[in-house]
């Protein structure tokens, strides 16, 4: 399958106070594509930071970061930007929809940001697999907490990425749709083909995964 994506060395230090925090700390790591991968952690050991460095929305201080093997670690915000839109599809604990577009709008939202055509038979096909077939034309505001996250979802695989990267995807949720969203999740990536790499501090939803990466104070410990 190969290694879709990688890091060697990758840290990300702040200065704070005059004290230094290493909140990612010389972490090596290798995801095989098509890959499920959760990250766990407590909050503040890093994982979010970590996170942010794999799919080009912060720079590490030092480092590689390396995606189909390219390192973007140098890369102009621009050049992440293009990646952020073609590459890796973000999922995060907010859902980040825009209230005034409805969910059909919000899903394919990307493709027009990057000037790429709507490719509806795939959409209409994600949007059933997410059973959210009888929503698209509502706006966020009309849907449950569940029901935006799956919306995400389809908005984060509607570009084909390669990657898709979640932030404590169930986070806002209650166990039941949390445990539905997951699955829907890990359902989507498989049948799309998708290297997934989801951040959590829930045990049980990191148990879901075909490998679990275990972060403390910005160091990988098992």
């Amino acid at each position: 399958m190969g290694i879709i994506l990688e890091t060697k060395e990758v840290c990300k230090y702040y200065q704070t106070n005059g004290n230094v925090v290493k909140a990612v700390d010389r972490i090596d790591l290798q995801i095989q594509q098509g890959e499920f991968v959760t990250i766990i952690g407590k909050s503040g050991s890093g994982k979010s930071t970590l996170l942010h460095l794999l799919g080009g929305l912060d720079n590490p201080t030092s480092g590689e970061v390396r995606l189909n093997g390219k390192n973007i670690a140098g890369y102009s915000q621009e050049q992440l930007a293009v990646i952020r839109r073609r590459e890796i599809g973000f999922i995060f604990q907010a859902y980040n929809l825009v209230p005034s577009l409805n969910v059909w709008e919000n899903i394919v939202l990307p493709l027009g940001l990057d000037g790429r055509k709507v490719d509806e038979a795939y959409i209409r096909d994600i949007i059933a697999t997410l059973g959210m077939e009888d929503r698209t034309k509502s706006l966020p505001n009309m849907l449950s907490g569940g029901q935006q996250q799956r919306c995400a979802i389809a908005r984060a695989i509607a570009a084909k990425p390669s990657i898709v990267l979640a932030d404590e995807p169930t986070g806002n949720l209650d166990s039941k749709t949390g445990d539905e969203v997951m699955s829907l999740l890990k359902l989507s990536a498989k049948k799309y083909g998708q290297t997934l790499v989801v951040i959590t501090h829930n045990e049980e939803i990191a148990q879901m995964a075909d490998r679990m990466i275990a972060i403390e104070d910005g160091k990988v410990v098992k």
